[in-house]
């Protein structure tokens, strides 16, 4: 019951905070998009304190001077909603790819779309591909980092999801370089699941991940390979404490 309440709590903070700043992506539409980034993510750093301060749930990040100073593609593990809130905080301003139904939300989804995501048709692979790379090639080039969930859906813990070629095929064209991430949060935010169990989420950035002079099939396959080698060694349980 306890947890159900914290989880609750935590809801509410998150349904308010979303009614609250989707007029905001709206009205700061206008401004330079790394500086609107930077507004809208505050969304991001008060859920995150508010996760932690309603069900006692914290992370904690190593890796991080494997950030490089120029923009990347960070390829991520899917397991649940958190990694989407933390990422904003981690890396510089980003583009996510993400499914066109979003954008059709009633108000939500006109100031998801204020962010200039790259909303793809899953109905039509070969022209969700193109847009990845046309619209991906085009944010990088601005300086904006790509954000790709290579699974294309969230994957429960100890399941392993086909790593779509969208994320290699962006990088295989544009030539910029892929940021691995790895992490546990499946264990406390399930998919699909209202309950937040306590304790601390694990991210690991692993090591840049150079793209020229390899093809797509050869990234992904790298990208992979670290990923599910490293959410392997990551605990599977946290003591809460």
């Amino acid at each position: 019951m306890l947890l159900l309440f914290r989880s609750l709590l935590f809801n509410l903070g998150l349904a308010i905070s979303t009614i609250i700043v989707t007029p905001v992506c709206l009205l700061v539409y206008p401004l330079p998009f790394k500086l609107r980034f930077f507004i809208v993510s505050r969304w991001t750093v008060f859920n995150l304190w508010w996760l932690k301060l309603t069900c006692g749930l914290k992370h904690s990040i190593t890796g991080l001077e494997n950030i490089p100073a120029g923009p990347a593609i960070i390829m991520c593990k899917h397991q649940a909603a958190w990694e989407t809130l933390v990422l904003q905080i981690i890396f510089p301003a980003q583009v996510w790819i993400l499914k066109r139904e979003l954008l059709w939300i009633p108000i939500y989804g006109w100031g998801l779309a204020s962010m200039q995501p790259i909303a793809i048709d899953r109905g039509s692979a070969i022209q969700s591909f193109r847009q990845i790379v046309e619209q991906g090639c085009n944010r990088l080039a601005q300086g904006i980092w790509v954000v790709v969930f290579p699974e294309g859906t969230r994957v429960a813990p100890g399941e392993n999801g086909k790593y779509l070629p969208g994320g290699g095929l962006l990088a295989e064209k544009s030539g910029y370089p892929v940021i691995p991430v790895a992490h546990n949060a499946g264990y406390f935010w399930p998919r699909n699941s209202f309950i937040k169990k306590p304790g601390t989420i694990n991210m690991v950035i692993g090591p840049l991940i150079e793209s020229k002079g390899k093809s797509a099939s050869e990234i992904t396959r790298e990208v992979e390979a670290w990923i599910e080698d490293t959410v392997a060694k990551l605990p599977q349980i946290d003591s809460g404490e």
